[in-house]
């Protein structure tokens, strides 16, 4: 069965990580770097890499996985895919990864009989499966490690994440680092000079 990886963002990384394991970078483990360029080979995926590209995806017949993401549901290739399988009951569409509130991902994974997308409505036939458990967002405790080794700043922003998780994170951050840090209040803008 095709897969194809329609996603700029997640091609970009990998050519990132392509250029270390081509420079040799000591970041890298040593077996990734003895495995070579088959380490980290998209193959046997199907690279969508242009917009023609991503566009002929639909023009193939037959079952196929697209793997597809852009700010859980919000934006991007992955709408025309949804807009394209959300109606029929023979497809299913997998949520990998948290789904913030207030996004098309969230309300899949709600079950939201309609979904709201280039100011039509789409109806939600496909199967939806919520696999939340593969984030890639750092937890609270990454997050304090990762602060501890940077220079204490006069104010800490904490701008992406749940309320109560970003509040209780906040607490940390002040407890155990001794900053300030602060959870802005929903739609209000933060500026830093």
């Amino acid at each position: 069965m095709p897969v194809y990886v329609d996603s700029p963002m997640a091609l970009a990384a990998l050519d990132v990580y392509r250029a270390a394991l081509r420079d040799r970078s000591a970041e890298l483990r040593p077996e990734i770097i003895d495995r070579g360029d088959a380490a980290l080979s998209p193959e046997p995926f199907l690279a969508a890499r242009t917009v023609q590209e991503s566009i002929d995806i639909s023009d193939t017949s037959g079952p196929a996985f697209i793997v597809s993401s852009a700010g859980m549901a919000t934006g991007g290739r992955v709408l025309h895919h949804l807009r394209r399988l959300l109606p029929d009951a023979r497809n299913t569409v997998v949520i990998v990864g948290f789904a913030a509130a207030g996004t098309r991902a969230r309300d899949l994974v709600d079950g939201t009989p309609v979904l709201k997308m280039f100011g039509e409505y789409v109806p939600v036939r496909a199967e939806i499966a919520d696999v939340p458990h593969f984030s890639a967002h750092a937890d609270a405790d990454q997050v304090i490690s990762w602060l501890r080794g940077a220079p204490a700043p006069h104010t800490t922003y904490l701008v992406h994440g749940e309320p109560e998780a970003s509040m209780a994170l906040r607490d940390r951050i002040d407890g155990e680092l001794g900053w300030t840090a602060v959870v802005p209040r929903s739609g209000e803008a933060v500026l830093v000079r």
